[in-house]
Formats: C-alpha cells, structure tokens, sequence
C-alpha cells in the first residue's frame, strides 16, 4: 500500500540581533527511507541554509542557520511512502532477554531519562502489579493493558513538562504521556523500551474527531529485536511509518528553536492513496 505524508509547520520567531538555530527531527528514519517512492520534498521559507546529520540514535536531524532578524520561519515537506499494509507484528512467544546477556546498545534504555523516571515510586509498583505475569511479551502486554485503562486520552489535558510518575499520579494525557509511562514501567521490569514518533494515520479504524498530528509509541527489546508496541490505542495498527526515536520525548523534539519561538501551524498528513496500476507490457 501506498501512504501520503507531510507536515506543514510555522513557528514565530522572536527576532535577536546574534545569529541562533532551529533543529527539527522530521524526516522519515533511516530504518525506513528505502521505502520512500521519491524522496522526501523539503521547502524552507524564507531560504535559509540546512545542516543536516545524525544524532546519536541515527535520527535523520537538521539545523537551521537563522541569521539575525529573521521573525517567521515555515516548513513543509511531502513524500509517499510504500508500506506493507500489515498490522503491528505480534509474538506471544518473545522472550525477555537476561541482564546478562542484552546486548550492550540497547542498557541505555534501562535506565532513567528525562521524562521516564525508574528509580521512583514506580518501580516498587511495577514489581507489585507485574511481577508475577510471566516474563516476556505477556509482561509487556499487560504494561500495556494498565497503562490503557489507567490513564484517560484528553487533548485538554496535555503538558509538555509531564513525566511518567506525573501521568501515574494525575491519571491523563496524550500519546506521549501513555508512552511516556509505559516506558517507564517497562524498564522498572528491566526490559529496555525506547520511545518513538512518527506517522500513524486513521487506517483500517474510524476517524479520530480531531486534527491529524505525530502519534507516539514504544519499542521494546524482546529474544533478539525490537517490537512495537502502543499503550494509546492498544491494539495492532497498520501504517506506523517511524520518523525518530530515543530514550523518551527530549531526546526526539519535532521542532526546537534556541529562543522564544509560538507555533503558529502545525498541519500533518498521512493517508493511504490509492496505487496507480501498472502499464501493461508490450507484446
């Protein structure tokens, strides 16, 4: 199947007199570039100079070079993307790793960040609530299956400064926040989990009844690989296309401007297109 995607973001930038940056993480992560039918389209106004790298997840990221007086900038890009068309993989049977034998790139997903706090009140609560379901995918489901009932989805609600204890505690948020905690309580279990953004549009479900945005989920690490999973929607999904991920939120900001900066337009696609059939051979 195919999957149009692309954003279309405007921030209002307070004007300085000293040159300053905009970084932005949102192009489609390398794990699924060789995807894209064309290429993603990127359009800067005004037409400012790119830096572009890789941070240290292998996230696609880029500088903006915002020379002084500059008060406006916009982003918009468009790409399709082929996808499998196949729901989220489940495997019953994946087994968690022992300490001792996870490979060493994936400990740094044990540990506490930024907005996933393990050494808190919520390692004793994990091992209370999960410690006697069986270890391995099992376990994680039923992360998964508290973290869905716990907490309630409001847009109202949402805050950027909530951590995985605040969500625990106030019982509310958006994606992130259902992540957030799900990774947390992953990691109380000594499973390393890993956050992720990306696209995840309404397909093969109903339409949600509000604005298209960037949807997050979590990785965990399970026998020898990662796996998806989802805490918001809990449930298999087609047409996750990744665009970066990390130890949680800080480390995948879509946009970051170094000053004071409003968003301004904030527009994303991702829906299916219908695929164009292939011309017929020539006897």
């Amino acid at each position: 199947m195919l999957i149009k995607i692309g954003y279309d973001i405007e921030l209002a930038l307070e004007a300085s007199t000293a040159p300053s940056a905009l970084v932005f993480l949102v192009q489609v992560h390398p794990t699924r570039a060789h995807d894209l039918v064309d290429g993603e389209h990127l359009s800067i106004t005004p037409g400012l100079s790119v830096d572009h790298y890789r941070d240290g997840f292998d996230n696609k990221c880029a500088r903006v070079q915002v020379p002084p007086g500059i008060g406006r900038i916009r982003l918009r890009s468009q790409a399709v993307i082929r996808d499998s068309g196949l729901h989220d993989v489940v495997a019953a049977d994946a087994q968690q790793c022992p300490l001792d034998q996870l490979p060493t790139n994936t400990l740094q997903y044990l540990l506490p960040s930024r907005y996933c706090e393990v050494d808190s009140e919520l390692l004793a609560f994990a091992w209370q609530q999960f410690g006697n379901v069986p270890a391995g995918w099992a376990r994680v489901q039923a992360i998964c299956d508290f973290v869905h009932g716990h907490l309630s989805f409001s847009y109202q609600n949402a805050r950027s400064t909530r951590t995985a204890v605040d969500g625990f505690r106030e019982r509310t948020g958006v994606c992130r926040d259902f992540t957030h905690l799900a990774v947390a309580l992953c990691r109380c279990m000594n499973i390393p989990a890993r956050y992720v953004t990306g696209y995840l549009g309404d397909i093969g479900v109903p339409i949600a009844p509000y604005p298209m945005d960037y949807s997050a989920w979590f990785e965990v690490y399970l026998g020898d690989r990662w796996y998806t999973f989802d805490a918001r929607h809990n449930t298999p999904r087609i047409g996750r296309i990744p665009v970066a991920h990390g130890r949680d939120a800080a480390d995948v900001p879509i946009t970051m401007f170094f000053g004071n900066s409003k968003l301004e337009r904030f527009d994303i696609v991702t829906d299916e297109i219908a695929e164009q059939p292939q011309a017929a051979a020539l006897a």
